[in-house]
């Protein structure tokens, strides 16, 4: 099947940007079903009637992480695909919790009772990084209350233990009673304005590292795009363990040399799920087929082991796995496509259709390198024709400037830039 692919699209220069997969940090409710919610009408033309998938950043406000659910509810077959942020989250905070439990009396490097981290913050306004950064903090004990729920500011630099968004947390280990103190935390934005920038991270980690290196014991990120700079500039040489999240193929190799682990977020599902939701619309079947209801191909997941659906909230969650050194060659192919899912759909029953779908950022490692070639496995299998479009990571206007036509297809697929702006989308199918 031809398509357009993303690189050959752009004109802008490739950012060095890396980021994690962006689900959201919601906390719904579930359903066994994925049966239609409510739904909003929409004024407009044919184009917005249209199947819509949001996915990887869910419409929401980037201040409060608050829903926007009139964009959920763009017509009756929008739906939002990510994964399950805060169980992956999680998940993060207690892989490094446990390696720390694990290995305490040969990773505090200088000997002073203090297990201190450094913490790579990928964006202070998405769902995602807030989540992730409350995880490891719940996890390790350091996190602060404010508003609520756990403090996620960057802390700055923080050695002496005295920054008001995070605490010293204590805990015993063998006898032995350690110290854990985030010793430095920064939002990894680079002057262009890109966030989650994984050479701001390898820059970072060598600010530290000049500043305060014999006392850093763990590196944590947000990602394993900024994990991975931080690893390569100097947590490899220094065998400092180092997580991030996504599972990315570099990331999951270089658990063999040190890397301490990372967040798979089932991409294959999430691409899957992307895609599938759009294809059960076009054919004007349940959307719960071939997802929680076998199709005719066979191709079925598993409700809670592979996803989970809120009905409210009109959104499909892959679950998180963790990645370390007892499973990570589970997870060397990271653009293979899910066993569960991989059986091709009869062309008569589901004849070929376009889809037009965007990738926020053409440098993002994580959907350049790992959801966007899974996209295109399963566009095969569900004998959809897409169109990739690649943004610079900056403006809106990079990508929509780019739907000149949206009467030209069938549906849409579509990763905002930040996740205020469903609008500069649903204002041009609108018209």
């Amino acid at each position: 099947m031809k398509k357009n692919k993303l690189f050959a699209m752009l004109a802008v220069a490739a950012l060095s940007v890396s980021m994690v997969g962006c689900g959201s940090g919601s906390t719904g409710s579930t359903s066994s079903s994925g049966s239609s919610g409510s739904t909003a009408s929409t004024s407009g033309g044919a184009n917005s009637t249209k199947p819509l998938v949001w996915f990887n950043r869910q419409p929401s406000n980037s201040s409060t992480g608050e829903l926007d659910m009139t964009a959920l509810n763009f017509n009756d077959s929008t739906y939002y695909v990510g994964f399950d942020a805060n169980q992956g989250a999680e998940l993060q905070g207690q892989m490094v919790m446990d390696y720390i439990k694990a290995n305490a009396a040969t990773i505090d490097r200088n000997g002073d009772g203090v297990i201190g981290y450094v913490l790579a913050i990928g964006d202070i306004g998405h769902n995602d990084s807030i989540a992730r950064t409350r995880g490891v903090r719940d996890a390790l004990g350091t996190g602060v209350e404010s508003s609520g729920a756990t403090d996620a500011s960057p802390a700055g630099t923080n050695t002496d233990g005295s920054a008001t968004v995070v605490q010293d947390a204590t805990v015993d280990i063998d006898g032995t009673t350690y110290t854990i103190r985030e010793l430095a935390s920064q939002e990894m934005k680079n002057s262009a304005g890109a966030t989650w920038d994984a050479a701001t991270a390898g820059n970072a980690i060598g600010t530290w590292s000049a500043s305060f290196g014999d006392e850093i014991d763990v590196v944590v990120s947000n990602n394993d795009g900024m994990g991975m700079s931080m690893f390569n500039a100097w947590a490899k040489d220094n065998k400092v363990p180092t997580f991030g999240y996504d599972a990315n193929s570099d990331a999951v190799a270089a658990i063999a040399e040190g890397y301490g682990g990372t967040i798979s977020q089932h991409a294959d599902v999430q691409a899957y799920l992307t895609l599938r939701v759009l294809r059960n619309a076009l054919d004007g079947v349940d959307v719960d087929t071939g997802i929680g209801t076998a199709d005719e191909a066979g191709n079925q997941l598993e409700e809670g082991v592979d996803y989970r659906y809120s009905e409210e909230e009109r959104s499909y969650y892959a679950l998180n796995v963790a990645v370390t050194a007892d499973n990570y060659q589970d997870f060397t192919d990271s653009t293979k496509v899910y066993d569960k899912v991989s059986k091709q759909l009869d062309s008569s029953s589901s004849p070929e259709k376009k889809v037009w779908l965007d990738i926020y950022n053409a440098s993002d490692n994580f959907l350049s390198s790992t959801y966007q070639p899974l996209l295109e496995n399963y566009d095969d299998l569900l004998n959809l024709n897409v169109d990739y479009i690649g943004g610079d990571g900056q403006t809106e206007s990079n990508i929509t400037n780019r739907l000149g036509n949206p009467s030209e297809y069938d549906a849409f697929a579509i990763n905002m830039v930040k996740t205020d702006n469903a609008s500069s989308y649903t204002s041009i199918l609108q018209q």
